[in-house]
């Protein structure tokens, strides 16, 4: 179902003022509930958090959680994912929480993710995660073009054997 400009219109601009307003216990939640997030009790939202655009419902924030400066959040990329934050989780400055279409990431219940550490899996409850690997994981074979959807190009990587 593809939403209307408007919808996609307000849920841009009132992310964007979110993202710049003062309150960050107060007014930054507020704009993100009234864009759809499903934001449950206190939480804590830095200064230039981005909390996806496309599909702000399909991210979920539970009570007490912290989410430092300059941090992302998507829950999309070529289709909708799912993103949970559980209780008690402390996202660091400048993370990246990413998913993939029809997928569910889930940061369990009081984790601390440290800053600019990229997570695009599951966090189990009461873990402290840190770092960004960023190494050469396989051959890509389709590239990530605008008209390339993600199934073929998932299907077109190449990984190498582990006995190689």
């Amino acid at each position: 179902m593809s939403k209307g400009v408007i919808i996609r219109t307000f849920n841009r601009i009132f992310g964007l003022i979110a993202q710049f307003s003062p309150g960050c216990t107060s007014l930054r939640p507020f704009l993100h509930r009234l864009r759809g997030v499903k934001i449950k009790g206190s939480i804590f939202i830095g200064d230039q958090v981005y909390l996806e655009n496309e599909y702000p419902e399909c991210i979920e924030i539970d009570d007490q959680a912290q989410i430092g400066l300059r941090s992302i959040i998507m829950a999309h990329f070529r289709g909708k994912g799912k993103v949970i934050i559980e209780k008690k989780v402390w996202i660091g400055p400048n993370c990246v929480i990413a998913t993939s279409p029809g997928r569910t990431l889930t940061i369990g219940e009081g984790s601390v993710i440290a800053a600019s550490s990229v997570i695009v899996s599951d966090v189990p409850p009461g873990s402290f995660v840190a770092g960004a690997k960023s190494r050469v994981i396989a051959e890509v074979t389709v590239p990530m073009t605008i008209s390339t959807s993600y199934e073929d190009f998932k299907k077109g990587l190449k990984f190498p054997e582990k006995n190689a």
